[in-house]
């Protein structure tokens, strides 16, 4: 596996914990409606959270939150609704965006609710 895909599943390991702690209930990882992808869906508070994880080894070229764009947003998006389909979900739904780079031989974790929202 490819150095950048073995950061970013221990990115998406790091999130996952760090949501559980927070008491977020895991519902899937890495859930597909090919060709896209939503790295993890949880629940909090009733609501149904889908969120998007960016990890990287620095912010030389540009902050992990900046690399999310309209297109990507649009693809979420489109998984999501697929996955509220299929599950026959009535719930409110939530788009949050994880970015995850070390620090001090740790990891710096910045959680952003309500990262985005879905355009008509």
């Amino acid at each position: 596996m490819a150095q950048h895909n073995e950061l970013g599943k221990q990115g998406e390991e790091i999130a996952a914990n760090y949501l559980e702690q927070k008491g977020y209930e895991i519902a899937e990882r890495n859930w597909r409606h090919y060709p896209k992808e939503i790295d993890i869906i949880a629940w909090h508070n009733e609501l149904l959270i889908i969120v998007e994880v960016r990890t990287r080894t620095s912010e030389e070229w540009e902050n992990p939150k900046e690399t999310i764009t309209n297109g990507k947003i649009k693809l979420i998006v489109e998984a999501a609704e697929a996955y509220i389909i299929e599950h026959d979900i009535h719930e409110e739904v939530r788009f949050d965006v994880i970015t995850i780079m070390p620090k001090d031989n740790d990891w710096e974790i910045e959680h952003l609710e309500e990262a985005f929202h879905p355009t008509l």
